[in-house]
């Protein structure tokens, strides 16, 4: 099969079609022929050696946390799936590829586009995580750096729906988005915590970090110089402030599976940048390390 691998740390360049074997559905795994592999920030800092205790066992390696695509074989021990069905998928073997193993899944709903099935599971995993270690309820105030990102746009979403009053950082060119998905939308930047403190002078319950650019030290401000109900996904910085680093690893299928009919049903929103060939991985992780993707970006195997 085709797969785009690395064989050493580095830049983009260090990216590579290959002719890779295909790897074959082991006991409660199914393999999927990928019709969409989702790109995300976390896939260029592994790349880089950046993300050691999310990177491989060894190199070689196949890329790729997220995608979506058809069965066509189910191991031992696995059931409710069939040969042919459509999945969004996290990858056990990368997604960078024509075929990819997967053990945790969810089935595609009927009207949700390839794109968004692809786009899903990552954010939606993260922020339904990170929300519940935030426990944030109805009648409290979330602020969310990183809110028009494909992760924190999910969160903005999830928490509206849950009755909490959202602010969302974002760039100017980004707050009219950030508004039609029921947020309050503030400018990043010096100056932040009086912004944040003029649409909340109630104060901020809590604070979910996507952006991961020194966020977090206006957060503590904002917090009322507490490091409680402060959850970041992105700064390492988190380890010696105290605060909370969220890392997934949990099965999330059935839960996925009810998020994806939200979207399905329009109730649950992804942008999507762009579609690149499997053969342009180097140029779609240039794009996502340039900060300039708005949206998710995707290859087609």
């Amino acid at each position: 099969m085709k797969a785009i691998s690395y064989a050493e740390y580095g830049g983009p360049e260090v990216l590579r079609l290959t002719e890779a074997a295909e790897p074959h559905a082991g006991p409660g795994q199914v393999r999927v022929k990928i019709v969409a592999a989702a790109v995300n920030p976390i896939d260029f800092k592994i790349r880089r050696g950046w993300a050691p205790q999310m990177g491989p066992e060894s190199l070689p390696a196949v890329p790729g946390l997220e995608g979506a695509g058809i069965v066509d074989e189910v191991g031992a021990g696995v059931t409710g799936v069939s040969i042919g069905d459509e999945v969004m998928v996290w990858t056990d073997t990368g997604s960078y590829a024509e075929y990819a193993l997967a053990s945790d899944f969810a089935p595609r709903p009927a009207g949700l586009d390839w794109e968004t099935a692809a786009a899903l599971p990552v954010a939606v995993e993260t922020s339904d995580r990170v929300l519940g270690e935030l426990a944030v309820g109805p009648g409290e105030t979330l602020l969310i750096h990183g809110a028009a990102g494909v992760v924190g746009s999910v969160g903005v979403q999830i928490a509206v729906a849950r009755g909490v009053t959202v602010i969302g950082t974002a760039s100017e060119a980004n707050h009219d988005f950030l508004r039609s998905l029921g947020a309050i939308p503030v400018a990043y930047g010096d100056g932040l915590a009086d912004r944040v403190r003029a649409v909340a002078p109630q104060g901020v319950d809590a604070v979910y970090d996507v952006a991961g650019i020194d966020a977090l030290d206006v957060s503590v401000e904002l917090r009322g110089g507490t490091t409680d109900r402060i959850v970041t996904t992105n700064d390492a910085r988190a380890f010696e402030m105290g605060i909370t680093f969220s890392i997934g690893g949990r099965r999330f299928g059935p839960q996925l599976a009810e998020y994806a009919g939200r979207a399905a049903d329009g109730r649950l929103r992804v942008r999507v940048d762009r579609n690149f060939p499997l053969a342009d991985a180097a140029r779609a992780h240039e794009l996502i390390e340039s900060g300039h993707a708005r949206g998710k970006v995707l290859l087609r195997p």
